[in-house]
């Protein structure tokens, strides 16, 4: 497939997905220390680029290292910016189910910046990436922030079955093949020091409004 003549990291971000990245299936990923995880072709830059799509791997590297995503660089606990993250209860969050895994010691009371699988920016490239990105200028909710010192990371998991092993074909009595759970991207939550006790009852965390572009898409 042809380069593309766009730059990654400067006219695309670094975490987006091109068309000459097929998605190859689950396989055990040194993103997540080995776990089973879907796993995608590296060929940055060529084709076209999937705007709406980010590459598992490296999204999962960005969230992971603070990286990133429109640089791919890492960020500093001084220059690192969110642009469409929201704060909510993490009782909200686990009400809605976009929590799975979030440890029993965050209280449900506590306010969390949920990122999604949006990994922060340096200030400079979220300066650029609003000049330019046809999603953000799209969007009514960028509100960009600095992000908290502190954070939790989630994995997403599918169900995945995974490749039979080799000569599975030629046994007389092949054994079931069950399905294993798999990372796809890895969820962002800052952690905030502030609380809400009256959240159920609060009008402000409006349980309706969730901005598509926190999540990203395979």
């Amino acid at each position: 497939m042809k380069k593309s003549a766009l730059k990654v990291g400067v006219d695309v971000p670094w975490v987006t997905s091109w068309t000459a990245e097929q998605i190859i299936g689950p396989r055990p990923c040194p993103s997540v220390d080995g776990r089973l995880a879907i796993c995608q072709d590296e060929a940055a830059g060529y084709g076209k680029p999937e705007y709406s799509k980010n590459h598992v791997y490296r999204q999962r590297l960005t969230v992971l290292k603070m990286l990133c995503p429109m640089c791919g660089e890492p960020t500093s606990a001084e220059d690192r910016v969110t642009q469409v993250a929201r704060r909510m209860p993490a009782g909200l969050l686990r009400q809605g189910g976009r929590a799975p895994g979030l440890s029993v010691q965050i209280p449900d009371d506590l306010i969390l910046i949920d990122a999604g699988s949006i990994a922060p920016l340096h200030r400079a490239c979220s300066d650029r990436s609003l000049r330019y990105c046809p999603h953000l200028k799209a969007s009514p909710r960028v509100d960009v922030m600095a992000f908290t010192p502190r954070w939790t990371t989630l994995p997403l998991m599918i169900a995945v079955t995974p490749p039979p092993p080799p000569g599975h074909a030629l046994m007389m009595r092949p054994a079931p093949i069950r399905s294993l759970p798999a990372v796809t991207f890895i969820q962002l939550c800052g952690l905030t020091a502030e609380h809400d006790p009256d959240w159920r009852r609060n009008p402000k965390w409006n349980r309706d409004r969730r901005d598509p572009l926190v999540t990203s898409h395979l």
